[in-house]
């Protein structure tokens, strides 16, 4: 009769809603099978003794697989429990605190309906292990919480911090050289017929001219006087920006 619950439990992993009051049925049903076949031994001290222990080893030997497939039982309800209770730390804005009570609450309703009544079983060390387990993953989540946090104020602190030395960067160029201009402006000029190429720029209210001797690769390509004698958009370039 206990092959059945072993199947279920053991072989399929699966939860019995009603255990303890099955196995309960079945040690109540082999003792009264036992009763009806025993001898009347209301007259007989030694016999009736006799009946008693039979009785008490007759409990004994079906209690004992049946607490084995309990204490299976109880550890597939911790596992869903656990399992409950990350769940709703997670999708949840519950505070870890609550998620705990309701799945410990959870597996309380499972063990009791799991215990037979007039047995020595007890959920006392299966529930403590639960109580453990949770409480090292909410402190671990709460670690990582406390890392993500002082994390992100970290790089909040140092983007303000480069923010400041922009700013005062841009104070001391407007002491330095005044209001800055939102214009910018680059104008580069190839001498014709020769290498020397003039530079000039203006930015930020600062003026830059640079002269550069630099080889024009493409002058044989486009004979002796390259595009043409003067100024025009083959040697002049210039480029424009306007900052608002």
């Amino acid at each position: 009769k206990t092959e059945a619950p072993r199947r279920k439990i053991v072989d399929e992993n699966s939860i019995i809603p009603d255990f303890g009051a099955q196995a309960e049925q079945i040690i109540s049903t082999a003792i009264e099978e036992f009763s009806r076949s025993a001898p009347s031994t209301s007259d007989d001290t030694v016999a009736s003794t006799a009946y008693a222990l039979k009785l008490s080893e007759l409990e004994t030997t079906l209690d004992a697989p049946l607490q084995v497939l309990y204490l299976r039982q109880l550890a597939l309800l911790r596992e869903q429990a656990l399992s409950s209770y990350r769940s709703a730390s997670k999708a949840s804005e519950s505070s870890d605190y609550e998620a705990m009570l309701a799945a410990d609450a959870q597996f309380l309703r499972g063990a009791e309906s799991s215990t037979r009544k007039s047995s020595a079983w007890t959920y006392d060390s299966e529930r403590s292990h639960l109580q453990n387990v949770m409480n090292e993953f909410a402190q671990t989540t709460k670690k990582l919480t406390e890392t993500r946090i002082q994390s992100s104020q970290q790089q909040s602190t140092a983007m303000q911090f480069l923010q400041h030395q922009q700013q005062m960067i841009q104070q001391l160029q407007m002491q330095l050289y005044g209001q800055s201009s939102p214009w910018n402006v680059g104008v580069a000029y190839r001498i014709p017929d020769t290498n020397f190429n003039l530079q000039g720029s203006y930015q930020q209210g600062r003026a830059n001219f640079q002269l550069s001797c630099v080889p024009d690769e493409y002058a044989p390509m486009l004979g002796p006087n390259g595009f043409t004698n003067g100024v025009g958009p083959g040697n002049l370039g210039l480029s424009l920006n306007l900052s608002i």
